[in-house]
């Protein structure tokens, strides 16, 4: 039977894919990881939706994670938490993120024994305005790390990474705005998963 790896996910993930399509994988890092993995034998599922948060992803954990039965779960969100308490003025105490992130991390556990796989969410230094984030995003990267060791699972420090390559090649190379990559980033972002995930 083939490995089931299941993404989740906030526009990162979702990479523009086509809801239409049964298992449409986007754009970006999901569709990198795949054609890195054609020869192995796993199915990948794309579940991202673009401008969610954690709290969204908690409402459609049952029919986007449970019901597929995955065999690893891999989850990028939180960076909409932090961007709309400065677009919207919606703020998501790092309490209420975390609380939520752990309810999402203990059914995926108790329901489906699925590996867990947490990717940092991550904002780059451009435009200017993305460095006024760091104090509210810095705290739910930490509330991230403290679940990984939680949960026992597999922690990607993709702030890190991604800063790292952004210092070396310029912010807007992996991600004109801050935050949704561009090819390069997407790819970027696939080979760090593939790396942390051998």
């Amino acid at each position: 039977m083939k490995k089931k790896l299941l993404f989740l996910g906030d526009s990162v993930t979702d990479a523009g894919r086509d809801f239409a399509v049964g298992n449409d994988l986007g754009k970006g890092y999901v569709k990198f990881i795949a054609e890195q993995m054609k020869e192995q034998d796993v199915e990948i599922l794309n579940r991202g939706v673009s401008a969610n948060r954690v709290a969204d992803l908690h409402r459609r954990i049952e029919t986007d994670a449970i019901e597929l039965a995955p065999d690893v779960v891999t989850i990028l969100i939180g960076i909409n938490d932090t961007w709309f308490s400065f677009s919207r003025w919606e703020d998501t105490s790092v309490t209420a993120f975390k609380e939520v992130y752990r309810v999402i991390l203990t059914r995926i556990k108790a329901e489906t024994n699925a590996e867990i796989v947490l990717m940092e969410p991550f904002v780059l230094p451009y435009p200017e305005d993305r460095k006024a984030w760091r104090g509210d995003l810095d705290p739910k990267i930490g509330a991230v790390r403290e679940l990984a060791a939680e949960f026992g699972a597999t922690l990607i420090p993709l702030d890190g990474l991604m800063n790292a390559l952004a210092v070396k090649h310029g912010p807007t190379y992996l991600a004109e705005d801050g935050v949704h990559p561009t090819k390069a980033g997407h790819e970027a972002i696939a080979s760090i998963w593939l790396e942390f995930t051998k």
